[in-house]
């Protein structure tokens, strides 16, 4: 007996991997730091969380349609118009079992064997196998701290070809926290307009956590519109991970596409989910500032405290609440006879002699790296850096 090639060739999460590694070492009593996760801190918001209570005394208790309630698709559509103003049909919105199915039912609803997906790196580690998964074939463009982690149209025109099927890439960006700016997102869609064939997947899950002004899409761009399908939730900007709910706005052929292939794999998601996650989105997001305020205080505070690292480089983010420094000057660097030679071996590292979980650039597709989560509290980021810092000044 043997598991199927998709499966034997999919490598497993490495955000759940460091995660479990973490929780391994808790409950065999060490006092382990867990900075893998990418889960907000913080709980629910109350006025979600009675809005289940009420849906569950309503009896929302039976088969959804498939691609959501009427009303939850409409709220959607109430808070592209309101937050993003962009027009969508109620019948252009996918609800899903999480932002992560929604990638899911792209991914299995538009590629053929050998199509290929252009992925700006660093990238969601998801992304890559689940482009595998539905046979395609991920072509990474490249890059680094010093372009602030974001590509530029060249490398994507460059990056084109007549089997690419999809472009895909997260703003806010999982992991480096960069944001595209507007006048970046117009320069990309003038170069993809020009592939009229191309569809452009944006991955706007942590629209809410920005630092630096209104959050843009690229669907803003009407030239180009009907080539894009957005992809969302409220997992982190309502810390809702739990709840698994996230949504797509597509063009119709999509969004039917994607209703087909999920109406085979889960159907609808949960109903009080939704009915919560409808009162989230009739709601002003200025209701969950105080989070974006925490992580915003959080962040600053640990780039400042890892700049002061010799050999770590770290820049500052506009979004997320992940920070991502270089740390390749370590490469080379040993101690008590262990070599490190990568991004993974500095994450496995400091998880022996620091007790800190994090995880490494690899699995994101930039070697140089490792991403800190800091959706946790101050004095425990203080306490990490602390621990990071002396591990650090171990190597030479």
């Amino acid at each position: 007996m043997s598991v199927s090639n998709r499966i034997s060739n999919m490598a497993p999460s490495a955000t759940l991997e460091m995660a479990k590694k973490s929780r391994e070492l808790k409950q065999a009593g060490v006092d382990v730091i867990s900075l893998s996760l990418g889960e907000p801190d913080f709980n629910t918001p109350d006025f979600i969380k009675s809005a289940a209570i009420e849906a569950i005394h309503q009896n929302f208790s039976k088969y959804p349609p498939v691609n959501g309630y009427l009303e939850l698709r409409e709220a959607v559509c109430y808070k592209l118009k309101r937050d993003n103003n962009l027009e969508y049909s109620p019948n252009q919105i996918v609800v899903s079992t999480g932002a992560k199915q929604s990638l899911a039912n792209i991914f299995l609803s538009t590629l053929n064997p050998g199509d290929e997906v252009v992925v700006f790196a660093p990238y969601w580690v998801t992304y890559f196998e689940q482009i595998k998964m539905a046979e395609g074939v991920p072509v990474v463009i490249e890059t680094d701290i010093h372009a602030d982690y974001k590509v530029t149209p060249k490398q994507v025109k460059d990056a084109i070809t007549d089997k690419t099927k999809l472009v895909i890439y997260s703003s806010p960006c999982n992991p480096s926290g960069s944001v595209y700016t507007k006048d970046e997102l117009k320069a990309l869609a003038d170069v993809l307009v020009n592939y009229p064939n191309i569809t452009i997947i944006s991955d706007e899950i942590y629209e809410l956590i920005n630092f630096n002004g209104n959050h843009e899409s690229i669907a803003q761009f009407d030239f180009i519109k009907d080539q894009v399908v957005i992809v969302n939730g409220v997992s982190k900007g309502f810390a809702m991970t739990g709840w698994r709910l996230g949504y797509i706005a597509a063009p119709q052929w999509l969004a039917d596409a994607c209703t087909k292939s999920q109406g085979q794999i889960t159907s609808g998601t949960c109903t009080i989910t939704q009915k919560a996650v409808e009162t989230a989105l009739n709601t002003s997001p200025e209701s969950v500032n105080y989070m974006v305020d925490a992580f915003a205080k959080r962040k600053e505070l640990v780039v400042t405290e890892l700049n002061k690292i010799d050999g770590l480089l770290c820049n500052n983010p506009d979004g997320a609440f992940y920070v991502y420094p270089d740390i390749s000057s370590f490469f080379g660097k040993a101690y008590n006879g262990k070599t490190i030679h990568n991004a993974t071996d500095l994450s496995l590292f400091i998880l022996d002699v620091a007790k800190v979980s994090l995880v490494t650039g690899e699995a994101f597709g930039t070697p140089n790296n490792i991403r800190l989560s800091y959706a946790t509290s101050e004095e425990v980021l203080t306490e990490a850096i602390k621990r990071i810092k002396n591990a650090l000044s171990l190597l030479s």
